[in-house]
């Protein structure tokens, strides 16, 4: 869900009508900037862009630089924009200089104080502008950021489909699916399916970390096992990276099962685990629709006493891929799967 600071900002570039002051912070740099720069497209006319946008580094600031640039009226327009990054790093004088002009901002004047991701939040700088939290997106804000992204800056369409499996290709980092948007984009017509993902992404639907994620919890080793190794092969997929996702997906399912031994019906479960994933953000690594889908099929399949053995055996797998060992992530992963999909287990409890 849109922060309250978010929902502010899209009211403004709606409107085209600008508070003073805005803060930007969070851990999402590329949403960030993809804002400073909507904001600039929308505030000024290109005509007198030159004129009237500042794009400057607090540390490159000193006092007399900063209250020039805060004081300077717009050319030939109604307003002009001054974006400030890294305001974390402006000096003490400079500082000081801000927080004067914060008391009483230029109405003629959009400030865009834009802090770093890692900066502790600055609550004085939060008081005193509309301050716009900048958190990754949860998964299923994701898929929806790929949609938009792709009809209002690439002015293409993209298919459901093409947009899971886009999703199980890169990750959730948008930095990267931007790029192969842009492949994309070039690469299809108007619509973008998931024919072009598989040529451009180099994935194909039933060879995913997806399609391996579903065949453990449906507990089928034998498929399991023939999608290891095309899977590790895959862009950004990586031992560890499934082990994660194995992780997340062992974790719901013990809510899943604890929640049926509480009297959840078996149709209610879709919506326990979407509240679920909402709650804790984690990321099941692919959309949370599929995720979901799959665990609600899934989870009366297992029972407590398998849950704890795979998380146990989960632990073992992600540290052994983090030490020097002599089998390779291929076999680790294989053994890892007939464990989880139960065989492990029979053949130890023999």
């Amino acid at each position: 869900m849109a922060s309250t600071g978010e929902k502010a900002l899209h009211a403004a570039l709606k409107k085209r009508a600008f508070d003073p002051v805005y803060f930007f912070f969070g851990e999402d740099d590329f949403l960030k900037d993809a804002r400073v720069r909507e904001l600039v497209d929308t505030a000024i006319d290109p005509s007198t862009r030159d004129f009237n946008l500042e794009l400057r580094r607090g540390n490159e600031l000193d006092a007399e630089a900063l209250d020039a640039l805060l004081s300077t009226p717009p050319m030939l327009a109604e307003r002009r924009v001054v974006v400030i990054r890294e305001v974390d790093k402006l000096k003490k004088d400079s500082r000081k200089l801000l927080d004067r002009y914060l008391e009483r901002p230029a109405a003629d004047t959009v400030l865009v104080l834009v802090a770093p991701a890692g900066a502790k939040v600055d609550k004085p700088l939060a008081d005193r502008s509309v301050p716009v939290e900048f958190a990754p997106l949860t998964a299923d804000r994701v898929v929806k950021w790929i949609g938009h992204h792709a009809e209002a800056i690439l002015h293409r369409s993209i298919t459901p489909d093409a947009v899971t499996l886009l999703v199980e290709a890169v990750g959730t980092e948008l930095a990267q699916l931007a790029v192969e948007l842009e492949k994309l984009a070039s690469y299809a017509g108007e619509t973008i399916d998931e024919a072009a993902v598989s040529e451009v992404v180099g994935i194909r639907r039933g060879e995913s970390v997806g399609s391996l994620l579903d065949a453990i919890a449906a507990k089928n080793a034998g498929v399991a096992l023939t999608l290891v190794a095309g899977v590790l092969q895959q862009p950004k997929t990586t031992a560890v990276s499934i082990v994660m996702g194995l992780t997340t997906q062992t974790l719901a399912l013990a809510y899943g099962v604890a929640a049926r031994g509480g009297g959840v019906a078996s149709r209610a479960l879709f919506n326990e685990y979407m509240s679920l994933l909402k709650e804790t953000g984690a990321f099941p690594g692919r959309p949370w629709g599929e995720a979901v889908n799959a665990w609600t099929r899934n989870t009366d399949r297992w029972t407590t006493d398998e849950l704890d053995r795979a998380l146990t055996a989960l632990l073992a797998a992600d540290m052994a891929l983090k030490e020097t060992r002599i089998s390779s992530d291929e076999q680790l992963l294989t053994s890892l799967v007939l464990t989880l999909c139960g065989m492990g287990f029979s053949r130890r409890a023999a």
